[in-house]
């Protein structure tokens, strides 16, 4: 990104009252937006989670059962969205490490964005990233393409997935939509003040990280380079995001 072109940096995030967050694991918001989440919390806006899978095929030991690991990370993700003040967390249940964003997830997507009707929803990047591999795996960008569907144009559509109209959901149309991942930010979060929330969010996720030793230094890093990229000054921390505003 060019020295002109910098990231908007939100420090008030006027007219959003309710936020829905979408992503494929239990941990995925954590990594990508905990932060954030902290501080719209701490503003008054409601922020719910969506997390497609139950995170089964997460972790590396095999002496544990698929079922009971999603039970787990059921149980992680809740405790990690306590950790930035979030009570609402919906489990879709699509099978982890198998997804696709097929016209299924997009309608249960769809669904939550009519019940729910936010000003914002939040997503993982559909777009594979080649120098950050690791954040784009294809449950990432199937849910990521999936969200995006949903917010365009299905949620707002009154004759996509018509049984959503028989279940008394009117259309919704989302004004913004910020994207998670994306290799070209338009927007950053300062999240320094709540740098620490997003860290012991994180360490919820034991059957992922351990102990999580390593999650502070590696997070920081991260965090202070996008506010470097952002132009902001030594020592602050930033999540990034690319935001469409849907006319």
């Amino acid at each position: 990104m060019a020295e002109d072109e910098r990231s908007v940096v939100e420090t008030d995030p006027q007219g959003v009252e309710r936020i829905l967050v979408v992503v494929a694991h239990p941990d995925d918001v954590d990594f990508g937006a905990a932060g954030s989440v902290a501080l719209w919390r701490k503003a008054g806006i409601e922020v719910s989670y969506c997390i497609v899978t139950d995170g089964e095929a997460g972790g590396s030991d095999r002496t544990v059962s698929r079922r009971d690991m999603a039970r787990l990370r059921q149980a992680e993700q809740r405790a990690a969205a306590a950790e930035v003040g979030v009570d609402e967390v919906v489990f879709l249940g699509y099978p982890d490490g198998r997804l696709t964003a097929g016209m299924a997830l997009r309608r249960d997507v769809s669904r939550l964005i009519r019940q729910l009707r936010p000003d914002r929803v939040v997503c993982q990047s559909p777009e594979r990233m080649w120098d950050r591999l690791g954040a784009s795996h294809p449950d990432h960008l199937a849910a990521g393409e999936a969200a995006v569907c949903a917010v365009y144009p299905d949620a707002r559509n009154p004759f996509a997935h018509p049984e959503l109209l028989e279940e008394g959901l009117e259309p919704f149309s989302v004004p913004e939509l910020w994207v998670m991942a994306m290799p070209d930010p338009t927007h950053v979060v300062d999240i320094t003040d709540t740098f620490p929330r997003k860290v012991a969010a994180l360490r919820q996720h034991r059957s992922q990280v351990g102990d999580g030793e390593w999650i502070e230094d590696r997070i920081r890093e991260w965090a202070a380079e996008g506010a470097r990229r952002a132009g902001l000054p030594e020592g602050r921390l930033v999540e990034s995001f690319r935001v469409a505003h849907i006319s």
